[in-house]
């Protein structure tokens, strides 16, 4: 049973019923603090059923992040318009402070764009994406290249689990206080932690059994050797991410399966069997102008979880992925539901 889509629809519902209104700086909200959401891996791909999610957008975004990435035009290039809106504020902002220090009317050319004309010009104009597509040391540079040092978070993590798997510092973070004035925006997920146990033989026959084809119900010996030499894992991975601030209407739901996607590709990477994704959220809350759409979806009823087929060569890096590496089987899923992204 998806269990997934039921447990969302829940908060959302606890939301509506318990959820305190709050001005913030882009809009009203209903709010709560404080709320955990855990998925079993074995029980298929946590993308939600109750509404159509925007799979490329979540696919594009997290491989823009693991290419250390901040630029927008990676994203435009790849049909995502998620960071469209943030990036045009920024750009606009710069612009409208720049123009302060003309004395007389400045060139038409000097003023803003409409944000399609932006967006335009990011995917054509390679010097005017340089210049105005970025987006500041946000998640794919604190990922890659966290300063002071350039250090590496994710080739670190995946050297640790290689050779520490029970360490209790597997972690990475976003949260580089340092250089938070610096980003468009401040990591909302600022940060995610990884966790391993041993898999006992039972599990490994399993795994085996599978990867041979066998399907008759019966007791199965395998030697280590023979478990090896078909690469079997010896372990089970878990990821937990923590978040600040949680858009639950459009974000979460977003979210939740872009670190599910982020515990695959981590798991193939070191050959450990992706276990249980947990999220602990913060500030909660549903946009005033979600609320119908929040309604809506909590009456649908959800179909069965999908599966995640990852389509890759041993060969290929997992910083080195595109979207097609990425194959969803028998998703189904009620319709999309049109909600204003808030920027």
């Amino acid at each position: 049973m998806n269990q997934l889509d039921r447990h969302y629809q829940d908060l959302l519902f606890k939301l509506i019923v318990d959820g305190r209104v709050k001005e913030t700086r882009n809009g009203k909200t209903i709010s709560i603090f404080g709320h955990q959401i855990r998925h079993k891996m074995k029980d298929g791909f946590p993308l939600l059923t109750t509404k159509k999610m925007y799979w490329r957008g979540i696919v594009t975004e997290l491989l823009w992040f693991l290419r250390g990435d901040t630029n927008i035009k990676y994203l435009v290039d790849n049909d995502c318009q998620i960071w469209d809106g943030d990036a045009y504020k920024a750009y606009v902002k710069k612009v409208m402070e720049g123009l302060k220090n003309w004395d007389v009317s400045p060139p038409t050319s000097a003023f803003p764009d409409h944000k399609e004309v932006f967006i335009n010009r990011i995917k054509t104009d390679d010097e005017f994406a340089k210049k105005w597509g970025d987006l500041g040391p946000i998640y794919g540079a604190q990922w890659r290249r966290w300063l002071p040092g350039g250090i590496d978070q994710i080739a670190n993590l995946i050297h640790d689990l290689n050779v520490n798997p029970d360490s209790r510092r597997l972690m990475v973070s976003a949260w580089n206080v340092g250089e938070l004035d610096k980003m468009t925006l401040p990591p909302c997920h600022y940060g995610f932690q990884v966790y391993t146990r041993e898999l006992d033989e039972t599990e490994r026959v399993i795994l085996m059994d599978k990867k041979l084809g066998v399907t008759e119900n019966l007791p199965a010996y395998y030697t280590e050797d023979e478990m090896v030499k078909h690469n079997i894992p010896t372990r089970a991975i878990s990821l937990m991410w923590n978040q600040r601030s949680v858009d639950t209407f459009l974000g979460l739901p977003f979210n939740i399966a872009s670190y599910g996607l982020l515990l695959q590709i981590i798991a193939k990477a070191v050959n450990m069997v992706p276990e249980e994704l947990i999220g602990n959220l913060g500030d909660v809350h549903l946009y005033q102008d979600h609320l119908e759409q929040a309604r809506q979806q909590i009456t649908r009823e959800p179909y069965a979880l999908p599966k995640l087929v990852m389509v890759t060569n041993p060969e290929l890096k997992f910083d080195e992925y595109v979207y097609d590496n990425f194959k969803l089987v028998n998703y189904q899923s009620h319709p999309a539901i049109k909600a204003p992204l808030i920027n």
